[in-house]
């Protein structure tokens, strides 16, 4: 096992804390981490990509998982397959396409693990359908507080506490999913443009669900008339009996050009204050919603570019600037459409440099005691961290989104306050009483869980 003391930061390259960093090579070194943490505890991590503060743990130890990835063999007659915590969405689904089955949940980055997707309880753009991706295990592995390795099952407290609990009850080890069959490695893709917020929403409950997975562009910076004006793309599993000359007419690999992951400045460093401006996202806003097609069905497209066409960009972080990008993650329910049109307008009024905006609707709550996704509309941007009053302008969305009865994604905030979080997330007080019970010296800790008193 490799151990060094290394500064972390979240995706999004804010508040950088210290810690030393355990790189086991199986449970039982992992364990002996737990079992030898020190008075700051520790916090399990994967591959870096929750935008905030959910894996450092300053002054304390962080148990690196990515080295745990070993992938079982899939169990036709069941629809399952074993694997490690730290197995890449990316990598599953590389190995389970070919074999003709698709991982149970995919959200719109392929480079986050197995444990982070049950810690985070990752919501898909087929939520409506499928829930998160917690609610798609069958069993878990979890080390616990004492060392011990415990299998834990769907319908169980602690299985509900470790599902979007943020590593906060224990490390996922591994988990056994349920599996989705699909004859192709092709989605069949609509796309269609909407002036504004209204005809978006329209859009998206005209077709029902069937076209299972749907999400769109938002347009933050459009004002007037135009508020909210967005890019709705929705899909479903192409069969094998479509017609190959429609094939033939579209691109079916994934765009070349930069690496994955590459940064889109190489070799240049984040700079002061990015380049992200008002009046250069709103030009990037309005190419990309002009670019887009009014109205276009049947467009056949990898598997892999639907799901996760940003993870064959560059990486775009530099352009946030020297202190980063927040990313923010709201949900509120159906009948409260108003505070979302009340957000979206308070963010263009602001011009806000918003050029990554993603609306979804979500389905039935999932059980976990602080999953994320419930009945209603998401919407999650990113933005500059170094923006002036920032955080201001989203303590007081904060406060409308409550009063409104939604909440934040906490796996993806790096700067709410803790009073705020318990207005949200009614069953906090029962998480922390079952966190108490597992574990009353806090063996898990993280910045996040510190700074929110989770």
């Amino acid at each position: 096992m490799s151990v060094d003391t290394v500064s972390l930061t979240g995706w999004g390259r804010t508040a950088p804390t210290t810690a030393v960093r355990f790189r086991p090579r199986g449970h039982e070194e992992a364990a002996a981490v737990v079992r030898g943490r020190g008075p700051r505890g520790v916090i399990a991590r994967g591959l870096g990509r929750s935008p905030g503060d959910a894996a450092q743990n300053a002054g304390g130890s962080v148990l690196d998982l990515s080295g745990l990835a070993r992938i079982g063999g899939v169990d036709a007659a069941a629809g399952v397959v074993r694997c490690d915590a730290g197995v890449s969405l990316e990598r599953l689904l590389g190995v389970l396409l070919p074999l003709g089955w698709l991982p149970p949940v995919l959200p719109g980055t392929g480079r986050v693990t197995v444990g982070g997707a049950i810690a985070s309880d990752l919501p898909g753009p087929d939520h409506r359908l499928a829930g998160s991706f917690a609610r798609q295990v069958s069993a878990l592995e979890l080390l616990t507080a004492d060392g011990e390795v415990r299998t834990v099952l769907p319908g169980t407290a602690l299985f509900d506490a470790t599902a979007g609990g943020l590593g906060l009850t224990g490390v996922v080890l591994g988990a056994t999913l349920r599996l989705r069959r699909v004859g192709t490695g092709l989605m069949s893709v609509s796309t269609e443009r909407a002036g504004d917020l209204d005809d978006l929403l329209a859009r998206f409950t005209a077709g029902g669900d069937r076209l299972p997975y749907a999400s769109a562009w938002v347009d933050l910076t459009a004002r007037g008339r135009a508020t909210g004006r967005g890019i709705l793309t929705r899909g479903e599993h192409a069969t094998p009996d479509m017609r190959p000359a429609h094939a033939g007419r579209t691109r079916l690999s994934q765009r070349s050009g930069a690496a994955p992951g590459r940064s889109l400045l190489p070799g240049l460093p984040p700079l002061p204050g990015g380049l992200l401006g008002p009046a250069a996202a709103a030009l990037c806003n309005e190419v990309r919603y002009r670019g887009s097609p009014r109205a276009r069905t049947g467009e056949l497209r990898p598997v892999s570019a639907f799901f996760h066409s940003s993870d064959a960009l560059p990486d775009v972080r530099p352009l946030y600037g020297r202190g980063g990008l927040v990313r923010y993650r709201f949900t509120v329910g159906y009948g409260q459409e108003e505070t979302l049109h009340r957000v979206v307008r308070r963010i263009a009024a602001r011009r806000s440099p918003a050029v990554r905006a993603v609306l979804q609707r979500f389905g039935a709550a999932d059980p976990g005691l602080l999953s994320f996704a419930a009945p209603g509309w998401s919407l999650e941007l990113d933005l500059p961290a170094a923006l002036p009053g920032l955080g201001r302008f989203l303590d007081g969305v904060d406060e409308e989104v409550a009063a409104a009865g939604g909440r934040v994604c906490l796996a993806q905030d790096s700067r709410m306050r803790p009073e705020t979080v318990a207005a949200m997330y009614p069953r906090l007080a029962e998480f922390r009483e079952l966190r108490a019970c597992h574990d009353p010296a806090g063996a898990f800790r993280s910045d996040l869980s510190r700074r929110l008193g989770l």
